[in-house]
């Protein structure tokens, strides 16, 4: 039993140390959740996401994304045109910021999906979440032997806590955005962040 916690806090903490890094991803979330919107299902479609790109890397599946450099240089250039566009938007905020208003029902809707195809893209068009989650952490886990899906779960159980974290606690932050100027900076901070991810993305791909 022991051993078995022991692996599991292990994977927790390798799994808490890939994900936190500030990312496209954690930005989107951590803006989403200031705005609560669709926050569970950007919270839910990061974490499923990730559990299913921890168990590909534990089932062995690292090899096979190393073995396919071109299809990780055709993700990267699509991933990074399509941050590249998100932080053109992001900035267009900045200088052109929206009055504030109610949304309509329908538009509430358009919202939502709109945020979980933006979320899906920007989960699943980084290569290097293939490299960091399926490679690197599926490299980890094989160490530990018939533990590795103990450790797996570590993993899975801290990328449910990170989101679950960043999303719904971010609407603390909300007292302090509720002036224009806040929201300029926020999205000024995700303009930044997704524009250089993206030149990184295709600059390497």
């Amino acid at each position: 039993m022991t051993s078995a916690l022991t692996t599991a806090a292990a994977g927790f903490g390798t799994g808490l140390s890939l994900i936190v890094a500030i990312g496209a991803q954690n930005a989107f979330v951590l803006r989403q959740g200031v705005r609560r919107d669709a926050v569970l299902a950007v919270v839910g479609i990061c974490a499923l996401s990730d559990a299913a790109l921890i168990a590909l890397g534990v089932g062995g599946v690292g090899a096979v994304v190393v073995a396919w450099p071109g299809a990780l240089t055709a993700v990267g250039w699509i991933g990074g045109a399509f941050l590249l566009g998100y932080g053109a938007l992001a900035a267009r905020r900045v200088l052109r910021p929206a009055a504030a208003g109610l949304e309509t029902e329908g538009e509430a809707a358009t919202s939502r999906r709109r945020a979980v195809l933006t979320c899906l893209a920007m989960t699943w068009l980084n290569p290097h979440v293939y490299l960091d989650t399926v490679f690197l952490l599926g490299s980890v886990a094989a160490d530990h032997g018939p533990l590795r899906w103990t450790f797996g779960l570590g993993a899975v159980l801290a990328s449910v806590c990170w989101f679950a974290a960043l999303g719904f606690g971010a609407r603390l932050l909300s007292r302090f955005l509720s002036r224009p100027t806040a929201w300029r900076v926020l999205d000024g901070l995700v303009a930044a962040t997704m524009i250089v991810l993206g030149l990184t993305l295709i600059a390497g791909a």
